[in-house]
């Protein structure tokens, strides 16, 4: 007997979608909170028609910016190399764009953390 309860449709959709949009197999995970971020978030917001999951990426790049979350920007700076959405001229492109419209000191904080994120990149991919 198992306490976990059957897996939904609208999970396994959630946890493909996040599996997609970070490029490595999503688990499911405990709690309300991850409940919510595979169904709604992933299962749901990212799975719409309309955008690119590029386009997406590059809007909450730049929201994240906007809020100094260098520590999530990174996340997703690595996952968009790694799927292939943005190049890292691309990366350091957007870098000096948000300068200008984030302000110098947080986009100075993103293009210094794009710069780490493109190094571990190269070296991942020499590595293969």
């Amino acid at each position: 007997m198992t306490d976990q309860p059957e897996m939904t449709e609208q999970r396994r959709k959630g946890l493909a979608m996040m599996s997609e949009v970070y490029g490595w197999e999503m688990a499911d995970g405990p709690g309300d909170f991850f409940a919510h971020t595979a169904d709604q978030v992933f299962g749901e917001v990212w799975s719409r028609p309309g955008l690119t999951h590029r386009d997406r990426r590059l809007i909450l790049l730049g929201a994240l910016a906007a809020n100094g979350m260098k520590d999530i920007a990174e996340i997703q700076a690595t996952a968009a190399l790694g799927n292939g959405e943005l190049t890292p001229d691309e990366l350091n492109e957007i870098g000096l764009f948000l300068c200008y419209y984030v302000g110098w000191p947080l986009g100075t904080g993103m293009t210094m953390m794009f710069g780490e994120v493109i190094k571990k990149h190269r070296r991942a991919q020499r590595a293969e």
